[in-house]
């Protein structure tokens, strides 16, 4: 299942919504973080996070069919942030963020990264790990259920 980054376009805001919300929206219901989850954006938040110079989007295709998506936003000191990636429920557990990361690592040849999760969904924790990114110390309590975790991978 060859997993391939494509540079999203203007065109492609709708479906990067609804894919986002589809995508959080299970984790909204298990930690109710109202504030927070990009699964309560709407349409046009991510329309106008598309326009800002400094951020890429792109649709993660599996086998020629959008099944994720990612922004890197491209910060004033180099760093690189992915905030948010996401992948389809039907399509999670298949490797699929892995090879997605890779390629923007490719990409972004030599990029520093930083990126937040959820503490208490362990196997994206992993997934972050695995792929050599260090947790910074910085955490944000964002209800009693649920913690952000803050990581960075710099070479």
């Amino acid at each position: 299942m060859p997993v391939v980054l494509k540079r999203a376009q203007e065109q492609d805001v709708p479906r990067l919504w609804q894919m986002q919300v589809e995508a959080f929206l299970p984790l909204l219901k298990k930690y109710g973080d109202y504030s927070t989850n990009p699964a309560c954006e709407d349409e046009s938040m991510v329309r106008n996070r598309f326009r800002q110079p400094h951020t890429d989007y792109y649709l993660i295709l599996s086998d020629g069919e959008a099944v994720g998506g990612v922004r890197v936003v491209r910060r004033e000191d180099g760093k690189k942030r992915i905030s948010p990636l996401f992948v389809l429920p039907a399509h999670q557990g298949k490797g699929i963020a892995q090879s997605a990361m890779k390629q923007l690592e490719a990409l972004y040849p030599g990029a520093k990264w930083e990126l937040n999760t959820i503490l208490e969904e362990k196997g994206n924790c992993h997934l972050y790990e695995k792929m050599g990114f260090c947790r910074t110390g910085e955490y944000e309590k964002i209800n009693d259920k649920m913690t952000l975790v803050y990581y960075r991978k710099y070479r």
